[in-house]
């Protein structure tokens, strides 16, 4: 499934949720699912700087493809990383960056979020494209 494919069926998901108690739960039902980082890979360099909690993304560069796992201290952002990383986590760089975050705008997330929660959400953003970037240039 592509990039684009993932970001519909979520797009989709949501659409299925009446009110945003139902979506907030999905998201932390979302986060449950993550399996989390290791206490080693919890450092400085994998901490997104500008959230409210702590969230962490570290990134893997396989078979032409960037994996990405993650974990955060606080429930719903760890449901938001989770739905970043279930994403962008299995394909190519170059996908990853001809790719945009609109779904995040068509879900109506970041009017849910308080604004400090949405700055964290636009950091974990901008730390995955910076992954594809840095991955990119190292081959």
């Amino acid at each position: 499934m592509t990039i684009k494919e993932k970001q519909k069926k979520l797009v989709e998901e949501f659409a299925f949720l009446d009110d945003w108690e139902q979506k907030y739960e999905y998201i932390i039902d979302l986060g449950k699912e993550l399996k989390g980082l290791p206490d080693d890979k919890k450092n400085d360099d994998n901490l997104i700087k500008g959230c409210q909690s702590k969230v962490w993304i570290d990134a893997d560069y396989k078979d032409g493809k960037l994996y990405f796992n993650a974990d955060s201290d606080g429930i719903l952002p760890k449901g938001i990383v989770s739905m970043l990383v279930s994403i962008y986590s299995g394909h190519p760089v170059e996908e990853i960056l001809d790719s945009d975050f609109k779904f995040i705008e068509e879900i109506g997330l970041q009017e849910f979020l308080s604004p400090s929660r949405a700055n964290g959400l636009m950091a974990m953003t901008k730390q995955i494209k910076f992954y594809a970037v840095a991955f990119q240039l190292k081959n």
